[in-house]
């Protein structure tokens, strides 16, 4: 079972492990009766948050979230999802304004058949980049994503339980959003929660990436300091580690 954590100062516990629900839908599978069965799976392991937008794919991915958390999972699920992006065709329905919120979130309460939301947010537009920019920019991520797979194979680990066991051992974090398309998808990310890594594991991510470096400027987004500053990117007291499944 995914272990919980508490969600900064709010007296609410949430899994380590989110699911990201963006790959619901006509823009990623399309199968609402799968999504559901996904989504199930995922609570069963003890997963009780979830992560969706109004703009993934124009609102098809709550909906989807919405079956899944009826009959009476809604209560003990963490539901959060967002806005800003525009949804359909009509430039209108996007943005930050309050008349777009008000309206944005009545849409989503009804999409996720709902009467609250735990966590509405605002999501981020992503910055202009330009394509020559862009194309030196993959080849180091290609660069850094062939190290970290080596690094990865030595310990014994998949790239992506590396991956997410990275992210859940910043002291920042509480939840690490994973976003599944299929059944399959979810059941090679749930272990990632037992994973623990080394010190030295983790200073050889940062050898590779080091910390606060963004190596595709599209990939950028709002970077708060208590996820840029160096000093503060692991969790203070914790014994030393190593690389493999918790036993």
């Amino acid at each position: 079972m995914v272990d919980q954590r508490p969600f900064g100062r709010t007296g609410v516990r949430i899994s380590s492990l989110t699911l990201g629900a963006m790959n619901f839908g006509q823009r990623g599978n399309p199968d609402h009766e799968d999504g559901i069965r996904i989504i199930h799976r995922a609570l069963d392991e003890g997963i009780n948050a979830i992560d969706t937008a109004d703009v993934y794919s124009n609102g098809e991915s709550e909906e989807i979230v919405g079956k899944a958390v009826a009959g009476g999972r809604r209560d003990d699920v963490f539901l959060a999802t967002k806005f800003h992006g525009q949804v359909g065709d009509n430039p209108q329905h996007r943005g930050n304004s309050r008349r777009w919120i008000v309206r944005s979130v009545e849409n989503s309460l009804r999409r996720l058949g709902t009467d609250w939301i735990d966590l509405y947010q605002a999501h981020r537009p992503e910055p202009d980049t330009d394509f020559d920019e862009t194309l030196p920019a993959n080849a180091a991520t290609l660069t850094a994503v062939d190290e970290l797979a080596t690094l990865a194979d030595e310990g014994g680990l998949s790239l992506i339980h590396l991956a997410i066991a990275f992210v859940l051992e910043h002291p920042a974090v509480t939840s690490a959003i994973i976003g599944p398309r299929t059944l399959a998808h979810l059941e090679s990310q749930l272990g990632a929660a037992k994973v623990t890594l080394s010190e030295d594991v983790l200073d050889r991510i940062d050898a590779i990436v080091p910390p606060g470096t963004t190596l595709n400027p599209a990939d950028a987004g709002y970077q708060p300091p208590s996820l840029t500053d160096p000093a503060g990117r692991r969790r203070g007291g914790s014994p030393p580690r190593v690389a493999g499944p918790a036993r």
